[in-house]
């Protein structure tokens, strides 16, 4: 699943990261570090209000976070609405009613990702997953525990995020994707994946149906290619959707910025911290710095956004040549329609001069009967009292008629009504 581009892109990244200043990347790190980790979604509180969470539609959800910790317990729509802080509106995109829809929408606090069959609510610190335990999520699941593993210390204890934020600064990790933009790349890697093994699928089935209708015209074949293009056309409708979203972000440098929640979340905090210490004395100062500053973070924006453009640009190629292979089989299958409809055109044609040239014996045959009914009938004629004007008489009119069909069938060729 473009294994090349993917790792060109975070050697891109990483050099590119590596640009910052020293002292920003330690400012982030002790930021992220102080933080406290998010607080669980008990089960307990779950319990409590089991029969408020059934009037209200309880559905499974999983939480992820970036320690590796996860839980999977049952919340209603007021739940997640007040941990992600997401308008309600947000939560009907990732209900039955959109399921056939892709949006990726950014939030102030949080991403809402609905790809085919990953729904999910990213923060800045942890993930919640819609219906975790369906057989087309768990892959999803597997690779987000195989990217943020669970840490543990010498006593087997669970690390906090705190200490593993400390433990990554340490380790000089600061250059790698934010943790809400390595979800989005999981979703992506797992759709594509998802959408790739369809795509193969269908090529494998639809070239020996193809290639048996042009060489035997049935029913069952036909009814083979029907069932065969409406599958196409649904898998078509599932890349294009995918696509058009991740175009309509990689149009809009705005959006791209809004998906960046570490960064706003650290500014915020940022804000926080300069509003409380600030004082009457230096408050002139401190918006001299709030300015500069400004302007350092906006150009650090503009050149973060190159990021998550390599990281979209790298899928959106990908579902680029999954959306060229279904055309190309597409293009296929209406190339056999037009052979398939030529054949049957020729033999139509075939039937119609078949047809033609029966005709013109008919009339021939016609014309001898309508000569032999005259004479057959009871009126006197001289040539009764002639003796063996029989076989004579028999051999004229056979004569004529033939002389007829083929005076007949060489106007119909000459003016090519029929086929030499």
């Amino acid at each position: 699943m473009g294994e090349g581009n993917l790792s060109f892109r975070r050697l891109s990244s990483i050099r590119h990261r590596k640009k910052r200043t020293a002292a920003k990347d330690e400012a982030e790190s002790s930021l992220i570090s102080s933080s406290p980790p998010p607080t669980p979604i008990t089960p307990a509180a779950v319990v409590a209000k089991a029969a408020k969470k059934k009037a209200g539609g309880a559905r499974l959800w999983m939480r992820f976070d970036r320690t590796g910790a996860m839980e999977v317990v049952e919340c209603d729509k007021s739940t997640i609405i007040k941990r992600a802080s997401v308008p309600p509106r947000d939560l009907r995109i990732l209900g039955p009613v959109f399921s056939h829809s892709s949006n990726i929408l950014a939030r102030e606090k949080a991403i809402v990702v609905n790809l085919e069959v990953i729904k999910l609510i990213v923060t800045a610190e942890e993930v919640l997953l819609l219906d975790p335990l369906r057989p087309e999520v768990l892959p999803f699941v597997e690779r987000l525990k195989q990217q943020f593993p669970q840490n543990t210390d010498a006593s087997g204890n669970v690390v906090q995020s705190s200490s593993l934020l400390d433990q990554e600064a340490g380790e000089g990790l600061q250059s790698e994707l934010p943790f809400e933009f390595q979800v989005l790349e999981i979703a992506l890697e797992v759709v594509c994946s998802l959408l790739d093994t369809s795509v193969d699928a269908l090529e494998t089935e639809a070239w020996p149906v193809l290639d048996e209708l042009t060489k035997n015209v049935s029913i069952e074949n036909l009814e083979y290619v029907r069932s065969l293009k409406s599958n196409l056309t649904r898998l078509l409708a599932r890349v294009q959707k995918v696509r058009d979203e991740i175009e309509h972000l990689l149009d809009d440098n705005e959006d791209m910025a809004d998906l960046y929640l570490t960064r706003k979340w650290i500014q915020q905090n940022e804000q926080s911290e300069a509003e409380l210490g600030e004082t009457a004395s230096n408050r002139l100062s401190r918006a001299t710095s709030n300015r500069s500053s400004s302007m350092v973070t906006s150009n650090t924006k503009d050149d973060d956004v190159e990021d998550l453009e390599m990281l979209l640009e790298a899928y959106f190629m990908q579902l680029e040549r999954m959306r060229n292979r279904i055309l190309t089989v597409r293009e296929y299958i209406d190339d056999t329609e037009d052979y398939v409809n030529i054949q049957l055109d020729n033999q139509r044609n075939e039937m119609i001069q078949l047809q033609l040239t029966l005709t013109i014996a008919s009339f021939a045959i016609t014309a001898n009967t309508l000569l032999v009914s005259l004479f057959g009938m009871n009126i006197h004629c001289p040539l009764y009292e002639m003796d063996d004007v029989f076989g004579y008489f028999l051999s004229t009119v056979t004569a004529v008629c033939v002389v007829l069909f083929m005076l007949t069938l060489g106007y119909a060729r000459w003016k090519k009504l029929l086929g030499s």
